[in-house]
């Protein structure tokens, strides 16, 4: 793994630098739970700007393929990822209570040595379905056909397991 980008969040937006790259999944280790595999990469962008209102923002934009885990049929799922998202930047704790009073702002504090890669990987996490799922068509719980036939799936083997011991 190599080093994790660090930035000064509000000189990075003052002067409205730009980072960009690529990220293997295998790399954001608290999305793991949330993924069927860690094969792949993301790519993402961030960049420092001025709002209308004169105030810090960062800019962050990520895509790429996950694979989840669907919790109908608990078979891998495609998720496309298409992440844009505008955060607003708190010089301290008490801007920052201000701003988290108005819902329709999204707003962090903004720290000296921000990780760059830490804060995108909160951003994927919040973007997450809350069940993901496949379509009912596609999925294989009571027969249908679809990633895996109801015979074949490791859960209901399981159980029928557990059934013959009892």
């Amino acid at each position: 793994m190599s080093a994790r980008p660090i930035i000064d969040a509000l000189d990075f937006a003052r002067n409205a630098a730009t980072y960009h790259g690529k990220i293997a999944l295998s790399e954001l280790e608290r999305l793991q739970g949330y993924l069927a595999g860690e094969s792949g990469e993301l790519q993402y962008e961030i960049a420092g700007a001025l709002n209308s209102n004169a105030q810090s923002i960062l800019q962050i934009s990520v895509q790429g393929l996950l694979k989840l885990r669907c919790q109908r049929c608990l078979g891998e799922l495609d998720h496309v990822l298409d992440l844009e998202t505008d955060l607003l930047l708190a010089e301290n704790e008490k801007e920052l209570v201000s701003l988290d009073e108005d819902e329709s702002v999204e707003s962090i504090l903004a720290e000296p040595d921000l990780d760059i890669l830490a804060l995108i990987e909160d951003e994927i996490i919040l973007s997450l379905p809350i069940s993901p799922r496949h379509d009912e068509h596609e999925c294989s719980i009571g027969g249908k056909s679809g990633p895996e036939t109801a015979g074949e799936s490791p859960l209901f083997a399981a159980l029928a397991a557990l059934k013959k011991l009892h």
